[in-house]
């Protein structure tokens, strides 16, 4: 008897990098359909293609059009959607790959980082009951005004799966990646880092948000707003992992969760007179430029000049700083810095933002700035001292 139930599972480009690992991806694929499950497989370019994509837009020209470098983007998760679909058909199970258009995910009309609007999935739904595993192209949709291709920035595949999960009624999504789960700090950085077992929508969100790589955050938002089950873990891994819930029972309130960290942030500054002016500006420079909105994390006003502390993926902020070249207004305001942030779980309390900068001063780290949130504290600190100051910081894990 078949298990009719939908399992979303997205796959990041570290898992397809080259053909042997899309094989391998391909066999655990099966090996779900064929115990009953209907699949769809949401898939990233393999490895680096997107940085190297990027790279090649830049050495043709110096101010890529943003439309035409989202129809560059899209094509290396086809090239992962493509061979997918054909490993599957070699292990004889049913299969089909769609781009982001073919799958029904309409989005507004930003190129480079687009939100999703609507996902109207005919065409997955068809081929599933079919008994068809769905391959889909994760990154990208099409506006439905337009009909233009677009792209959904860094991690757009993240969102992709949710989107797709929700549209879908999945009985989980799996966001399957390289590492276990949600961790404390960056394994990269730091080493001894310990896996998450359980954390909440609000700190992964809060996390996410602060630089964690291992989901974007405006994927973990619709995950929460359309109550999708979500799961991350490493891939190969069957017991482990990482279950996101609504609340985690019994978790100790203040208890601080992990350290993560944005590794450049541009800072900006507006002649204006007064804020909303300021922001006004920027809208217009950003219409006009055809660049999509920043993670803006900090902002203020003082002496007729807004200044702005802004994220996005290093291609969006070298883009910005080349269309500010020209501009009389809107300027770099100081060297780019970084923020290192503790994430806490139920509430910051009173001493730890005292308690971080004492263990940053005791490294010889001084922050410029830090950012309260009931759910974290973010410090802004020299991109040279970033990875020293996610270290210290982390040692505030063990005192919680």
């Amino acid at each position: 008897m078949r298990n009719h139930s939908i399992i979303v599972q997205k796959y990041g480009g570290a898992c397809l990098e080259t053909p042997a690992k899309i094989r391998a991806v391909a066999r655990s694929l099966a090996d779900l359909h064929r115990r009953g499950h209907r699949v769809v497989a949401i898939v990233s370019a393999m490895g680096m293609t997107t940085d190297q994509l990027i790279q090649m837009a830049y050495q043709v020209s110096s101010t890529p059009n943003r439309r035409e470098l989202d129809m560059l983007l899209t094509t290396g998760e086809r090239i992962s959607m493509s061979l997918m679909s054909m490993a599957l058909s070699d292990l004889g199970v049913l299969a089909i790959s769609f781009t982001g258009s073919q799958a029904g995910v309409m989005t507004d009309g930003s190129h480079s980082s687009a939100r999703i609007l609507e996902v109207r999935p005919v065409r997955v739904r068809e081929e599933l009951d079919r008994g068809r595993v769905v391959v889909l192209a994760g990154f990208q949709g099409v506006n439905a005004a337009t009909k233009e291709i677009t792209t959904l920035g860094r991690g757009g595949s993240d969102t992709t799966a949710v989107a797709m999960a929700a549209a879908l009624k999945a009985e989980r999504c799996e966001i399957i990646k390289e590492v276990d789960g949600v961790c404390s700090a960056d394994p990269r950085t730091v080493p001894d880092a310990k896996p998450l077992r359980l954390v909440d929508f609000a700190s992964l969100s809060e996390m996410c948000f602060w630089g964690a790589k291992v989901l974007h955050f405006r994927s973990v938002e619709l995950a929460q707003s359309q109550d999708v089950p979500l799961v991350l873990k490493r891939w190969g891994g069957v017991e482990h992992g990482t279950q996101v819930t609504k609340e985690v029972a019994g978790m100790e309130k203040g208890r601080v969760l992990a350290v993560n960290s944005i590794v450049r942030i541009e800072h900006v500054e507006i002649d204006c007179k007064d804020l909303n002016h300021g922001f006004q500006k920027f809208a217009q420079h950003l219409e006009q430029s055809s660049l999509s909105w920043p993670q803006v994390l900090a902002s203020g006003f003082a002496a007729g000049k807004t200044s702005m502390n802004v994220a996005c993926d290093s291609e969006w902020l070298d883009a910005l700083l080349r269309t500010m070249e020209g501009s009389k207004e809107l300027r770099k305001h100081r060297e780019a810095s970084s923020s290192v942030s503790l994430t806490c779980f139920g509430g910051v309390s009173s001493e730890l933002p005292f308690r971080a900068l004492q263990v940053l001063e005791h490294h010889g780290i001084v922050p410029d700035k830090y950012v309260l949130s009931p759910h974290s504290i973010s410090l802004f600190v020299p991109v040279e001292s970033r990875e020293a100051a996610v270290k210290s910081l982390h040692s505030l894990i063990e005192q919680a």
